[in-house]
């Protein structure tokens, strides 16, 4: 099989389709040459098989033929030589993954160009300044991606040139300055590496794509692929390009553009553009932009036949394209085009805009609801759920509104001191002159991005929108020297609160109080849309221990609590001392009558709850968590101790703390074991649940009530306790007429409980999968340390795919509860099954629990319309069918 294929190459399928093997990037240029017949400028890719066979043992065999053979054929079609001395053929190396990964990975423009052939370029194209221009920015490219020379050693020569002129724009820079300019960069990459600047065109070439290959497995791409769950073993393709320059005089140009508005979803096309300039001058942010205006003011036909090409993108993708283009002395190039990246509030509007279609007669398109239910994501609604200011501050300065929702935290200005300060506990504001891929570290923590530089497809915006960080870019007012900024008359030091509007573009001096958004119109709209898809298929409640927490949840929709965990209870401030006297009774009486104190403000918890969800079913847990937990730590106390004494309540709590000390207390005496050893407490809880229910059930009211027993390993355990509660059932609602609505379960979350699911079943009208502990006991992972040390190192280094305590493991955990919902249901084919822990609110996991054939998911209450949307994308994705 080839490992490169030319952009016209004839594939048996559409190109768009082959992603896999072309690469995002290379996909959409094949589509665009050899589908849409667009003006693409020509080239290859050298495909993921090529970067696979690379990452898995050195340069393939057999590359550096084909890769020649391909650009004999680019010389044939452009009439020119790559490195030809008279008139020279130059080539960019892009990088482009099956999913994109904007800024992630490298890029190595205007390669062919050595000592010999920029004399050639000068003389082709009559524009000295153009070919040194040309020059300049190859080697430094050059040395800075493939041959690893700091970036600041070519940038700073740079600056101290155009400060020393008087001038701030790069295209003022007379050819006399850019020759000596490119003699000092010769000089920096001999003095950083002991070795020239490669003057051997084919040996450029094959560097730079060595580049790319290896930069798949940097750190910043790791970085990214780890936070969008993107596997590491795709590997990228390479195109290789015919350069086209939008920096050879005043008639030349480049851009970005966007088919709609990114930001707001508006039918109307956007994008940033620069006279006389380079592409990285556009996304880098180093100069400020125009927009499409200023695009039709300079070059009008060339803003028509653009327009057009976007129409026809758009109908050809059935969505919003983004694309890169460039003018060359008048010409139009396309350079890249992909389905964009867009704001929360953008994909809400074209996804229920596209319903309604777009176009006119023939050319009209439209999509169907379940395909616009598809094309928003979880982080899209959570992006439309951001908080915004309540009131109004000082604004200091104003920027562009790039990716939306507010922000407040302390102003770091290095992407390495906001990583340690966010890791010390403090809400970071990142603060930079512009963003590149270097500060992707500090980027990810941020709760808010500000460049004084850049435009609204910088790479500050673009990474901030994907991510749903609010960021306000362009800030030029931001003037930043050192660890301060100055704005508005005032100076803003490292450590100082600002706060941002990434809606408005407005940078507010100190710490704003927030306010939780409104979301648009077209929410609603989507998620009504999801309902319909997902009724009677799959539900989704909510955890919840607090009727405002319920109340919250059924706002959000949730059709019920799937996971009341009663502990929290018990931690309230009033509640706690009550907690510890019933652990330190020494007779029955203490013990009853702590319990007894316990039962009236359980019961009215209780009541709260079931009135807020009334009608719709309430899982309530009893006491999981073992009672060392409700106790003052054994450390504190002895401290304590030693330095100050302990009183004689503080000596009982100790001997307490002691007692119920547990070398591994998450399987020690923890749920249906503590109802073992403590038999009272269990019955207290049921009798509060039972006469709250009996007490709204007198006021008209309908709770339905399902009692759960936590950490069940076989049937007698699930028996037991069973009894205790059928016990206070009875005796809660033996003089009512109409009883409630009550049910007992259990829950799964041992591997020997989801195996044995079917003697469990026996005695349980219910199962809810708690993926929490059956993860942790699954992989022998402990959830409260494995986060911050073992498990950033096992995803860096590809030893696990996903965050198992994120997303469900299909083969470990994922298995245990398919095999457990089977195996309950082949005893009690109508056993109702839902899942409790984190992973009912993750988009990934909800499509395995759908297969598994579960009732129900439940997740935090703001996690509610995800599961809503995710629930009818399974299903959707699935062809409408369960297992």
């Amino acid at each position: 099989m080839p490992l490169t294929y030319a952009f016209d190459h004839t594939h048996r399928r559409p190109p768009m389709e082959m992603k896999d093997l072309l690469g995002g990037k290379g996909a959409n240029l094949a589509e665009m040459t050899s589908v849409l017949k667009l003006p693409v400028p020509p080239g290859f890719t050298i495909s993921t098989d090529a970067c696979r066979a690379y990452m898995a043992g050195g340069w393939p065999d057999g590359l550096d033929a084909e890769v020649a053979k391909q650009v004999a054929k680019l010389e044939r079609t452009m009439g020119r030589r790559l490195g030809d001395p008279a008139d020279p053929l130059l080539v960019s190396v892009r990088s482009g993954a099956k999913f994109s990964m904007p800024g992630m990975m490298d890029t190595v423009l205007n390669l062919g160009l050595n000592d010999r052939s920029v004399k050639g370029l000068a003389a082709a194209t009559g524009d000295e300044r153009f070919a040194y221009d040309s020059y300049r920015r190859v080697v430094a490219m050059y040395g800075r991606i493939v041959l690893d020379v700091d970036g600041a050693r070519f940038e700073h020569p740079l600056e101290e040139l155009k400060e020393r002129l008087g001038i701030t724009n790069d295209a003022a820079l007379p050819a006399t300055e850019l020759k000596q300019l490119c003699e000092r960069y010769k000089r920096v990459v001999k003095d950083a590496t002991g070795r020239a600047f490669p003057q051997d065109p084919m040996k450029q070439l094959r560097g730079a794509v060595e580049a790319v290959f290896s930069s798949w497995n940097g750190a910043r791409a790791i970085a990214y692929r780890v936070r969008e769950r993107i596997s590491h073993d795709l590997g990228t393709a390479v195109n290789v390009q015919t350069m086209v320059f939008g920096n050879r005089d005043d008639n030349s140009g480049t851009g970005v553009g966007f088919t709609r508005n990114a930001a707001t979803g508006e039918n109307k096309p956007y994008g940033d553009f620069l006279v006389n300039a380079q592409g990285e001058d556009v996304v880098a942010g180093i100069r400020n932009t125009e927009d499409l205006e200023a695009l039709h003011r300079h070059f009008p036909g060339i803003h028509g036949e653009l327009l057009a090409i976007f129409a026809r993108l758009e109908r050809h993708y059935r969505d919003m394209c983004d694309t890169e283009f460039t003018i060359e002395q008048g010409r139009l190039w396309m350079l890249q085009t992909r389905v964009g990246k867009r704001t929360g509030a953008a994909a809400l509007r074209m996804a229920v805009d596209m319903t309604a279609g777009s176009g006119k007669g023939a050319a009209k398109w439209k999509i169907s609801k379940q395909e616009a239910i598809g094309r928003v994501t979880a982080d899209n609604l959570d992006a439309v759920l951001h908080p915004q200011f309540a009131g109004t501050g000082r604004v200091i300065a104003s920027g562009l509104a790039a990716s939306p929702g507010a922000a407040v935290g302390k102003v770091y200005f290095t992407a390495d001191d906001a990583a340690a300060a966010a890791h010390r506990g403090e809400k970071v504001i990142l603060v930079r002159s512009e963003t590149s891929p270097e500060d992707i570290h500090g980027m990810m923590v941020a709760q808010g991005i500000l460049t004084a530089r850049g435009g609204l497809v910088s790479h500050a915006a673009v990474v901030a929108r994907g991510w749903g960080t609010p960021a306000v870019v362009g800030a030029e007012g931001v003037k930043i020297s050192g660890a301060s900024f100055t704005a508005g008359g005032v100076t803003v030091d490292e450590g100082d609160m600002i706060s941002l509007d990434g809606s408005t573009g407005q940078v507010v001096l100190g710490e704003m109080p927030l306010v939780a958004s409104d979301p648009p119109a077209e929410f609603d709209v989507i998620l009504g849309w999801s309902d319909t898809i997902r009724k009677g298929k799959l539900g989704v409640r909510a955890n919840a221990d607090t009727g405002e927490d319920a109340g919250n949840a059924r706002r959000l929709g949730a059709e019920g609590i799937g996971l009341c965990r009663t502990e929290h209870m018990f931690l309230a401030p009033d509640r706690l001392p009550v907690v510890r006297r019933m652990i330190l009774a020494s007779t029955s009486d203490e013990e009853e009558a702590a319990l007894a104190e316990l039962l009236d403000v359980q019961r009215a918890d209780f009541e709260e709850i079931l009135d807020a969800m009334d009608g719709l079913p309430v899982t309530v847990r009893l006491l999981d968590p073992p009672l060392h937990e409700f106790l003052p730590s054994i450390e504190e106390l002895r401290v304590k101790e030693a330095t100050t004494g302990l009183d004689a309540e503080d000596k009982e709590l100790l001997a307490a703390a002691e007692s119920w000390a547990e070398h591994n207390p998450m399987l020690g005496t923890r749920g249906v074991r503590l109802g073992v050893v403590k038999p009272r407490l269990y019955g207290m809880q049921v009798r509060a649940l039972m006469e709250a229910a009996a007490n709204l059930r007198k006021r008209g009211k309908n709770p339905v009530v399902e009692v759960m027993i936590p950490l069940t390993v076989n049937r007698e355990e699930l028996a037991l306790a069973r009894s205790w509660v059928e016990e206070e059932i009875e005796l809660a609602t033996k003089r009512l007429r109409k009883k409630p609505d009550i049910t007992i379960g259990t829950m799964i979350e041992t591997p020997r409980a989801a195996l044995r699911a079917d003697e469990i079943a026996e005695e349980a009208d219910f199962f809810s999968f708690g993926t929490n502990d059956l993860t942790q006991m699954t992989f022998g992972f402990s959830r409260d340390d494995v986060e911050s040390r073992l498990m950033p190192a096992y995803l860096e280094q590809g030893l696990l795919k996903r965050n198992p305590f994120e997303t469900i493991d299909q083969t470990g955990v994922g298995e245990l509860v398919r095999i457990g919902a089977d195996r309950g249901r082949a005893t009690k084919p109508k056993l109702k099954l839902g899942v409790c822990g984190e992973h009912g609110g993750d988009p990934e996991s909800i499509g395995l629990f759908y297969d598994a054939g579960l009732d129900y998911v439940s997740c935090s209450p703001f996690r509610v319309p995800i599961a809503r949307l995710a629930a009818a994308q399974a299903i959707v994705g699935r062809g409408g069918e369960s297992k």
